[in-house]
């Protein structure tokens, strides 16, 4: 991709980055994107981002509008089209005027009768993991999507998978965190109850689990009252009750 990026999509793209940092949900990135693309692409009427949640059978994340989430219908209603092709094939996929030689016959005819959408265009998104994903673009227009659309639709394709990325990462690092924070409290409460009762720590953690069994309490969360009682009152006994 030789060409320039618009002036117009940086700054669609600095303002989703903030989203990204702000700590913004992955549905409410996408559901930026797929507005911003609208905006930025040239010839973009339409925007949606889908996933393969069975064999050729697509599941909206996020779309600008009813007609694009009526596109992944069709598509899996056809068994065919760009973002189906993008996804198993691994590769870009584009048909500018779906009237004339279509690429994908059957998803054309539904196409043509059920909806304003003469152009298409599939790009497969690259998440770290979770299920197959393509961003898809729509226009009105026959012709409209150029190569020079594909282009700007390529690097919107590109920063959703970046941003995708960025959100996994922080969340996991968040559950990473938490997980630790959880493991130095249980370790805490079990230290307590060793010294309070002159138990081992095996015994102190089997005390400690079926007192979250028994109070229906998480373990992590019955491991903090108990390093808080503690704290509260240092001379008294420890007693996951």
């Amino acid at each position: 991709m030789s060409a320039p990026v618009p002036p117009e999509t940086l700054r669609a793209f600095s303002g989703l980055s903030e989203l990204v940092y702000a700590g913004s949900t992955a549905d409410e990135i996408l559901d930026a994107i797929v507005r911003a693309a609208v905006d930025v692409v040239p010839g973009c009427d339409h925007a949606c981002v889908s996933s393969l949640t069975a064999p050729r059978t697509l599941t909206t994340r996020a779309a600008s509008d009813d007609i694009a989430r009526h596109m992944d219908e069709l598509e899996t209603e056809a068994g065919e089209g760009p973002c189906l092709d993008s996804i198993i094939e691994d590769s870009f996929q584009r048909d500018d005027d779906i009237a004339h030689r279509a690429t994908w016959p059957r998803l054309a005819e539904l196409t043509l009768a059920r909806t304003p959408v003469r152009g298409m265009v599939g790009y497969r998104l690259l998440p770290d993991d979770g299920l197959p994903s393509a961003l898809n673009i729509f226009s009105d227009e026959p012709g409209a999507l150029t190569d020079a659309a594909a282009d700007v639709g390529a690097v919107v394709a590109s920063f959703t998978t970046v941003a995708i990325a960025a959100v996994e990462h922080r969340d996991a690092a968040e559950n990473l965190r938490r997980g630790l924070q959880s493991n130095r409290e249980i370790g805490k409460a079990i230290g307590l109850l060793m010294a309070a009762h002159s138990i081992t720590d095996s015994e102190a953690f089997e005390l400690l689990r079926r007192a979250s069994s028994r109070t229906n309490t998480r373990l992590a969360v019955l491991a903090q009252r108990i390093a808080a009682s503690h704290q509260s009152d240092p001379d008294g006994a420890a007693d996951p009750t």
